[in-house]
């Protein structure tokens, strides 16, 4: 397939798919809206496409759900699949196998065109007003309406060597104000870092509707100083364009349907959250300061479509984007270091605290235990394993995208008392389970479950068979599922 080139053909796409359901009755920007959106993750269903939301300016519209769960049970994954440019039918392991490859591609620079559709409309300084755009008030218990939850934050640093494309959440504060997460240990926590030390305020553009491989690959955990904008031009096999902001030299994807661009402050700071988290849990009460974000200028497509991810208990874009890009990326390291691994994979109910890797021990020189603590060591050494605090280790007989599969391999095949802790280890400050002094140092002790069984220890008579329908002989399973209609089953 050939990777869709822009937000809006990528919606039209999704319609083509039955991905949508057009929702023509006016719907509150207040939780209406994104109890909406998680009612379709949860069942799953179609993505919702608010034609009309309340109070807002005519014509805007909100996609939500964007890169959810489809309820094809034969394509679960047709949205991940379709943002990638791989065929519809790619099973969760060869769309994490595929986007593992992304390191390898020969990086390709965006090219700078002199116009696109992000310029249909301009506005600057007062004629601005974020407040007038569809921006939900998502959870219960929340701290304002966040305007940005899957769409690209540009930054990059006062040597203009290294540009970052990331997704992290924007809190509204104003017509021309909002605040916004820099987390120090991330790629734009540290670029602000760069420009503080020179007294400069660092110019940002918020991208909202972007190509859906964009979108993608800001969730990917690349090395610092890797330009997302020419690794996703070398997924692609050719640039993609991009046009220069109006009041900064930034560069902006020319299709995005919203741009917002202006300056971070240095030391103006304004309460930020809570919100609801990917973890599946709102911490009210917990609020933080942050740096103001001023917006200099707007531009917008017609009638432009703005994407809305409803973060919280699984599924949702944190583990359907996002979990994919990090199993990718371990994977990418884990074969790199020659370890007999098959697939890696973030169940989708583990709500991204949980990889599951797959590996083949049977090799000469791979005891069990030590190849457990060697993929452990790896994962959680390499930039994507930072956001991991618990790894299955499992045969490669289990399917790790079946969580039947892997909670009973977890239940069966693991010993409590060789279970192996690693102590301060690096993590995500969002990882739920963490207690304030955690939080605050960014460390923690992290887990590896040993799974495998002592294939290499056991005699061909002592090796167990699986008791399931799988164990049958493959004819007769054929037959079987033949003929299951006719055994009067009628699923």
């Amino acid at each position: 397939m050939k990777p869709i080139k822009s937000f809006r053909e990528y919606v039209e796409i999704l319609k083509e798919h039955g991905e949508i359901c057009i929702v023509n009755q006016e719907v509150d920007w207040h939780l209406e809206m994104s109890a909406i959106i998680r009612r379709a993750y949860e069942l799953p269903a179609q993505a919702p496409l608010f034609k009309s939301v309340k109070d807002s300016i005519p014509g805007f519209e909100v996609l939500g759900a964007p890169v959810g769960m489809s309820p094809n049970k034969e394509h679960p994954f047709i949205r991940v699949a379709l943002s990638l440019g791989l065929p519809i039918n790619s099973t969760a392991a060869e769309l994490v196998k595929a986007w593992s490859h992304l390191p390898d591609v020969k990086p390709i620079s965006p090219r700078l065109v002199t116009d696109g559709e992000c310029k249909e409309n301009k506005l600057f300084n007062d004629e601005i007003d974020l407040t007038k755009l569809p921006v939900p008030f998502i959870h219960v218990g929340d701290g304002g309406r966040y305007i940005n939850t899957y769409g690209i934050l540009i930054v990059r640093t006062p040597d203009g060597s290294w540009v970052n494309w990331s997704i992290t959440r924007v809190m509204l504060d104003g017509p021309r104000t909002m605040a916004g997460v820099l987390v120090p240990s991330q790629h734009i926590g540290k670029i602000y870092r760069e420009w503080k030390s020179i007294g400069k305020e660092m110019p940002f553009a918020l991208c909202l509707g972007v190509d859906p491989g964009i979108a993608m690959i800001a969730g990917y955990p690349l090395p610092d100083h890797v330009n997302e904008g020419e690794m996703i031009g070398g997924w692609y096999g050719e640039p993609i364009e991009v046009v220069k902001c109006e009041t900064s030299d930034l560069e902006v994807p020319a299709t995005s349907e919203i741009v917002i661009e202006g300056t971070v402050s240095l030391g103006d700071m304004i309460p930020e959250g809570p919100m609801g988290e990917y973890g599946g849990y709102t911490w009210v009460g917990q609020r933080k300061h942050v740096p103001r974000f001023h917006a200099t200028a707007m531009t917008h497509r017609n009638h432009p479509i703005m994407p809305v991810v409803v973060a919280g208990m699984p599924p949702e874009e944190n583990n359907t984007n996002w979990g994919f890009a990090i199993a990718a990326s371990i994977q990418s390291e884990l074969r790199n270091q020659g370890l007999p691994v098959k697939d890696c994979f973030i169940p989708i109910e583990s709500a991204v605290h949980w990889l599951v890797v797959t590996a083949d021990h049977r090799q000469p020189g791979y005891e069990s235990e030590k190849l457990a603590r060697a993929i452990g060591e790896t994962v959680f050494a390499s930039r994507g394993g930072s956001y991991i605090p618990k790894i299955i280790v499992v045969n490669d007989d289990i399917d790790p995208s079946d969580i039947n599969q892997v909670v009973w391999a977890l239940a069966t095949r693991q010993r409590p008392d060789k279970r192996i802790d690693i102590p301060n280890q690096k993590v995500l400050p969002l990882v739920a389970y963490l207690d304030e002094k955690e939080k605050k140092e960014a460390l923690t002790t992290k887990v590896i479950y040993n799974c495998l069984l002592p294939l290499n220890e056991w005699t061909e008579d002592e090796q167990p068979i699986e008791a399931s329908f799988r164990s049958y002989p493959e004819d007769l399973r054929h037959h079987i599922i033949e003929n299951w209609k006719e055994y009067g089953y009628d699923v």
